[in-house]
């Protein structure tokens, strides 16, 4: 009696407006056997929530890119689960619950264990919006989308097929209402859908289209490939900071040199990063800007794919450095002193990049004091080297120099020097010190200084990303 009391009270919400029964079809039923999904890379907790839900009489599943890569033998970073329960329903049923977002309104469950807190964002079916009126913009772009429906409804409102699959880990069952599973085994990235009008509906889907493409190695479909380029320009409509999360999911996917490729196939490099324009350019005059961010996306991707952190404000600081150079230089040249030269620089390398994508402050500010380190280190005399070292962002400033010795923009001596001071004792720091030649060209005093610890030995070079 009490079970069934606290079922109808968490079905009972007169707020929520829910669709008619879809007409989408039944979906194909992939049993284990077929789609071969080991357990042991589940989330405990993302399975948790699929019980707990269906434990109150709901119909929950896990969906989307976790399907998809659970069935590529992928573990997945992140679990997503649908469910007929509204938002509200589902935070009722869960300690550490909170609703965000207002047009697409979900609920984040988070369980704290030994390590990281892990989030589960559950999602309710979303119905068909053809005749939802002001949910939609005139270009098609959707503006809300609170409207609740059926699972085959959902499943038809997902973007690519092999993303629209949901897992029931009850009973390991794949419910596959588009050939999802049929379209990994071909490779093929397909949209669900008329590709056009799904692109007008979230500008979005095309960056997503070459994100999946390049870390999955999959070919677009040539319906799905066909629009983009004419709709490229739609892009300029998506609010900046949803803009900035999909750039930065594609540059951190593990495989960014093949996703920015993918952008200059699919036409949408332009106008996005201002400095893929120069990444891209095959002419002699980019070829050392060409190296020095190749290596730092290479670096990136390593460490993604090993399964180590990344710094945003890292990132961009080198995928902007050949633009920030280009302007130092030209203001040097002016007859600007070397630092004025470089802070105004920074801020028309900025400024310029805030035409495309403006990148987030506080990534801003780690990039600002990376670029401020670089004259630094060529200052090996007196007390700058101890000085240096004491910087909270020394390690970023350190490894993004060693990238620059690494394509010869800085003198590979430099770098060396550096590595020998901060792995040695005070002696051999003098030591390296007193072989340092000032401007006058005689070897400078070691400085008087209190005694320092020493620091900790390097990392190499793509450690700053973390």
């Amino acid at each position: 009696m009490i079970t069934k009391f606290i079922k109808r009270i968490l079905r009972r919400d007169p707020m929520v407006k829910h669709t008619q029964a879809n007409n989408t079809g039944a979906p194909k039923r992939i049993p284990k056997k077929a789609h071969r999904i080991d357990p042991h890379l589940l989330s405990k907790n993302a399975v948790k929530v699929t019980h707990t839900l269906q434990q109150a009489g709901f119909e929950a599943f896990i969906v989307g890119g976790a399907v998809r890569d659970l069935a590529l033998g992928i573990s997945p970073k992140d679990f997503d689960v649908a469910t007929n329960a509204t938002p509200d329903q589902v935070q009722r049923l869960f300690r550490k619950a909170r609703l965000i977002g207002r047009r697409f309104q979900i609920v984040h469950v988070t369980f704290f264990g030994k390590g990281h807190p892990e989030i589960i964002e559950v999602s309710t079916f979303r119905a068909l919006l053809d005749n939802a009126g002001d949910h939609v913009a005139e270009s098609g772009r959707i503006l809300r989308d609170n409207v609740w429906g059926s699972q085959g409804e959902d499943a038809a409102r997902r973007d690519f097929t092999i993303n629209a699959m949901y897992y029931d880990p009850s009973s390991e069952t794949v419910l596959d209402y588009h050939g999802g599973m049929a379209d990994m085994q071909k490779k093929t990235l397909r949209m669900i859908g008329d590709p056009a009008k799904r692109y007008r509906e979230d500008p979005v889907r095309m960056l997503r289209a070459v994100r999946f493409a390049a870390k999955t190695g999959f070919e677009l479909d040539g319906a799905t490939r066909a629009p983009i380029a004419k709709l490229g320009k739609l892009l300029n409509d998506v609010p900046s900071a949803r803009l900035f999360d999909e750039i930065l999911k594609l540059l951190m996917s593990g495989y960014s040199w093949a996703a920015i490729q993918g952008l200059k196939d699919a036409g949408l490099h332009h106008g996005l990063l201002p400095l893929l324009d120069h990444i891209l350019d095959t002419g002699a005059d980019s070829k050392g800007a060409n190296d020095f961010v190749k290596l730092a996306l290479a670096n990136t991707d390593e460490r993604i794919q090993s399964g180590k952190s990344v710094s945003a404000g890292f990132l961009f600081a080198t995928l902007l450095w050949p633009d920030l150079l280009k302007n130092w230089k030209a203001n040097s040249a002016k007859g600007m002193a070397n630092i004025p030269a470089l802070h105004d620089a920074m801020d028309d390398t900025i400024a310029t990049q805030s035409s495309g994508m403006t990148i987030q402050r506080r990534f801003e500010s780690d990039m600002r004091e990376i670029w401020s380190m670089q004259p630094r280190f060529e200052r090996r005399v007196g007390r700058y080297p101890y000085r240096l070292i004491e910087s909270p962002r020394f390690r970023a400033g350190y490894d993004f120099m060693l990238l620059r010795c690494a394509t010869e923009e800085l003198n590979p001596a430099i770098g060396q020097w550096w590595a020998d001071f901060i792995a040695t004792d005070v002696t051999g720091q003098d030591k390296l010190m007193a072989g340092v030649k000032n401007e006058s060209g005689s070897s400078p005093s070691p400085a008087k200084r209190r005694r320092r610890r020493k620091p900790k030995a390097a990392l190499p070079p793509e450690s700053a990303a973390s």
